[in-house]
């Protein structure tokens, strides 16, 4: 049981909607950190279980419209204090969308789509850095991935590799981490030269 100055630490949002593919989750722009990243590994439980946590990366996250927003983009002029309360003060909605790669239970993790989607309201959490190691080790959730058409699944492995490389490798295993899933790339993509390529120009480490 978690609680709660740890969720809060943790909490990404709550389901707004989902399926067994995915879900989209909502918070707010106040709360946006480095857990609502593009590529980032989030869970929740499934309905009806409180044993079993489907494995998600976010893939997108839009900040929704709001009738003074729209007033603001259209003025000539806006006043920094004005943009300033808007930004940090008014509880403008944030919408994240969410693709399942992969669920846990309290002895294993496991690459595909868990058996049930989350029921509404459910809390979306970061992944801790052991989960996120264990599932990133098989490097098996990369061909639901690659072939997923409705996210950009090229960007979305590159910043998942990046994601659990600077959360959940220590610096002297972080080489050797994306050396070796490029090599697992190379297996599920050595038929389509051009994509694998631009795949190793996204992994690559910047130096």
């Amino acid at each position: 049981m978690l609680n709660n100055g740890y969720l809060e630490d943790i909490i990404v949002g709550r389901v707004l909607r989902s399926s067994t593919t995915g879900f989209d989750c909502g918070t707010h722009s106040t709360r946006l950190d480095d857990r609502h990243s593009f590529g980032a590994f989030v869970e929740v439980q499934i309905a009806n279980s409180n044993l079993i946590y489907a494995i998600g990366l976010i893939y997108a996250v839009r900040v929704d419209d709001d009738p003074l927003v729209s007033e603001l983009v259209r003025a000539d002029t806006v006043e920094e204090n004005v943009l300033r309360d808007q930004r940090e003060n008014r509880l403008i909605p944030v919408e994240i969308s969410v693709i399942n790669v992969g669920w846990r239970d309290n002895t294993r993790t496991v690459a595909g789509l868990a058996p049930r989607p989350p029921m509404s309201l459910s809390d979306v959490v970061a992944c801790a850095p052991e989960v996120v190691r264990d599932f990133t080790d098989k490097r098996d959730f990369f061909r639901l991935v690659l072939n997923a058409s409705e996210v950009p699944s090229d960007d979305l492995v590159a910043a998942s590799l990046r994601y659990a490389a600077a959360t959940a490798y220590g610096e002297t295993e972080r080489e050797t981490f994306i050396t070796e899933s490029g090599r697992k790339l190379v297996r599920l993509l050595g038929n389509d030269l051009k994509r694998l390529g631009h795949l190793m120009e996204l992994i690559r480490p910047s130096r």
